[in-house]
């Protein structure tokens, strides 16, 4: 039988994400509560700067750019403390936000322009060139590129988002109305196995759901009131808002709860730290690679990390070491939690008082979710046992954009997500990830699509074939995706070649998805009679290599 969560069912309000945020009546903070901070200048919003700031913006987008229900306004940026605003504005006339990495090639950013649909482009001035290049592909206008952020564009050819208001002040505009469980609030994307990046559908639903389920999660240890000044919890925020763990986890749940967000632009170990230590951080999202710099860098020992009361942990599994190390270090509990894009973000998370006694488990099922594990025929498989693990809920997607297979391959008739994501549940109800069934390689919670490196790769003069996986660099406890490559005839496979092969990719693609893992040369690469790349091979080959090279030591 599939596992209904243990938690009490929510009543989930049937609302937009304008309406649940900003018109709600139980609101416990007061208007002049400060939401967001920037961790390095300290310019701030107040929940009602937030709110009159998105009211501008939205009221502009109607009145100077004619902004329609359904328009897609990407963002191409860094974490910023303006983010929320251009979101909520945008929402408020009806539009839906699309984030994109910052780290994405104009190329990259230009794929994700033409698929959305975009109508406008927010970014910030350093990235401008690859912002217009990407625009010039796509056909949009220059004069839909606003900037954010504090640096204005001199010559004054790109607004400031702030610039985008409704002048005129007579013309009235409403909010649009909007079907709250129809209607898209995000398109966010997730890297596929196909090469390209997917449109991850999420209506407003999916994130008013998700949001109230981290209210059972988290909300009674994370209070926006108490501590040493009566400031309430404040979240160190370096995990990117164009991911949906940053979007809904850091920026909807600080606003919703009244929880103050330190908002770093990237991550920086020693910044990490000296902000934990200057703000009185006393919680954070994190990753397992910041895990393993918490319990082995040296320059940690430097900064005060007392302030902090738990750590989440997300994006990939944790080893108990790990955990234990960064505790017996710096008495910082961290439990883990687990979501995909396609589940808004989160579906599990361990409740904080039993964090040490299931380590290595993301949680209990949060509410209104059911789940089951999936035996490969597709055969539900009783507790204990490993399957693939589905999800049912509120939470879940609406689909793939432009892409009818992959949302049929993604979702069963009676509304099952299939997560790719091999695991277990035990008898008391906790949920365990082990393995995954897509090819997908996570490089510090990055992901990264083999076939993309190889659709491009195969294009290089040196190479006959190719193909890519991921490897475990236990260094930085993460994923790194390694070529393994059969060289054109006549070419010498040795590491002068395979440091123009790495270099010749590092500038085709985003920082995360470079070969950190190296170049290996084969003879042929491994492959089924369908022509399919056994990559399972390639990861016992890799196996094999790593034990013989610990066997010379």
């Amino acid at each position: 039988m599939p596992t209904e969560s243990t938690y009490p069912k929510l009543a989930i309000p049937d609302v937009d994400l304008w309406t649940f945020l900003f018109e709600r009546k139980d609101r416990a903070y007061p208007d002049y509560k400060v939401i967001y901070v920037d961790a390095d200048t300290n310019r701030s919003y107040t929940y009602a700067q937030v709110r009159s700031t998105a009211l501008d913006f939205g009221t502009g987008l109607k009145s100077v750019w004619e902004w329609k229900k359904g328009d897609v306004l990407a963002i191409y940026s860094p974490n910023c403390i303006d983010t929320p605003a251009i979101i909520w504005g945008t929402q408020w006339a009806g539009g839906i936000l699309s984030p994109a990495n910052p780290g994405y090639t104009a190329d990259e950013l230009a794929f994700q322009l033409k698929d959305s649909g975009a109508k406008g482009l927010v970014t910030q001035k350093p990235f401008l060139k690859s912002a217009i290049e990407a625009c010039k592909k796509v056909g949009i206008d220059e004069d839909r590129i606003i900037l954010m952020g504090d640096e204005r564009d001199e010559t004054m050819k790109f607004k400031h988002f702030s610039h985008v208001r409704n002048l005129a002040g007579t013309s009235r505009y409403r909010k649009t109305k909007i079907n709250p469980s129809r209607d898209l609030a995000f398109l966010v994307y997730s890297s596929g196995t196909t090469g390209h990046p997917k449109g991850v559908m999420l209506s407003h639903t999916n994130i008013v759901s998700n949001v109230s389920m981290l209210v059972t999660g988290e909300g009674k240890n994370l209070s926006w009131k108490g501590g040493i000044n009566n400031e309430g919890d404040k979240l160190l925020a370096f995990l990117p808002f164009f991911h949906i763990y940053g979007l809904t986890c850091l920026i909807h749940q600080a606003m919703h709860a009244g929880l103050t967000l330190i908002c770093m632009s990237k991550f920086d170990l020693a910044k990490f730290c000296e902000h934990i230590q200057t703000h009185s951080i006393t919680f954070a999202y994190v990753v397992p690679p910041v895990i393993l710099q918490l319990g082995k860098n040296p320059i940690v020992s430097k900064y005060d990390l007392s302030s902090i009361r738990m750590m989440n942990s997300g994006a990939a599994p944790l080893t108990k070491e790990l955990v234990e190390t960064v505790y017996n270090r710096l008495k910082i509990p961290i439990k883990q939690g687990y979501g995909l894009s396609e589940t808004s973000p989160t579906t599990h998370t361990q409740p904080w008082e039993t964090w040490r006694t299931y380590i290595g488990s993301v949680g209990r099922l949060l509410p209104n979710q059911t789940a089951k594990y999936m035996s490969p025929e597709e055969k539900e498989v009783p507790a204990g046992e490993t399957g693939e693990l589905w999800l049912k809920g509120p939470n879940i997607f609406l689909g793939y954009l432009n892409n009818p297979e992959g949302t049929k391959n993604a979702l069963t008739e009676d509304g099952y997500f299939k997560t790719g994501d091999v695991g277990h549940q035990d008898k008391e109800g906790n949920f365990y990830i082990t393995d995954r069934v897509k090819e997908l390689i996570k490089y510090k919670g990055f992901q990264v699509p083999p076939a993309e490196l190889e659709g491009i790769l195969i294009s290089h003069p040196d190479i006959n074939d190719v193909a890519v996986i991921g490897i475990e660099d236990h260094e930085q406890a993460t994923e790194v995706p390694r070529a393994y490559v059969v060289p054109k005839k006549g070419v010498k496979g040795g590491k002068e070649t395979e440091k123009r092969i790495v270099e010749w990719l590092g500038q085709k693609v985003a920082s995360h998805k470079r070969l950190r893992g190296g170049v290996r040369f084969v003879d042929a690469v491994p492959k089924s009679v369908s022509g399919k790349i056994l990559r399972r091979v390639l990861k016992e080959m890799a196996m094999e290599e790593k034990k013989g090279a610990k066997a010379k030591l």
